[in-house]
């Protein structure tokens, strides 16, 4: 889709929601353009080095990772932590993002919880292939940066 001129990706995708919706259908999409993807799907499977790395109902997805944004200097105490996805600097803050669960407890002091977009999801994965997320629970043992008390 991203040699398609504007107009006729707007046409193809009002097409292809037409039909999800109309006559049921299941449509899979494969593309570099997070935004679009965004927009319409409903399951995100993100290949990274020739596997699976992310896979889940993209609602579900979104609502299980949040951005954490903080002091610099407490970045290096968390970023090592399970749950951490992917750690980022731009001056003196710090962004985290996260993998939370149903339990996570309180954003540590000094820190605010803001919710992450699709292409911050995907992005953050890919910068950091080691990381996973899968359907189903978090591994066991891996508590979130806001359950450990520092």
């Amino acid at each position: 889709m991203a040699s398609l001129d504007p107009l006729a990706r707007l046409d193809f995708m009002a097409a292809v929601t037409s039909a999800m919706a109309g006559d049921g259908v299941s449509v899979v999409l494969s593309s570099h353009v997070l935004v679009e993807l965004e927009r319409v799907a409903d399951y995100l499977i993100l290949l990274s080095r020739g596997s699976v790395q992310v896979a889940g109902e993209a609602d579900d997805l979104l609502a299980c990772h949040r951005v954490l944004t903080g002091p610099a200097a407490e970045a290096d105490w968390y970023a090592g932590r399970p749950g951490v996805v992917y750690a980022r600097r731009d001056g003196a803050r710090a962004h985290l993002l996260i993998r939370t669960s149903a339990s996570a407890g309180p954003v540590p002091p000094g820190w605010q919880a803001h919710p992450v977009s699709l292409e911050d999801l995907v992005l953050a994965y890919l910068r950091e292939p080691g990381a996973a997320s899968l359907p189903g629970p978090a591994p066991a043992g891996h508590a979130e940066p806001t359950e450990v008390a520092k």
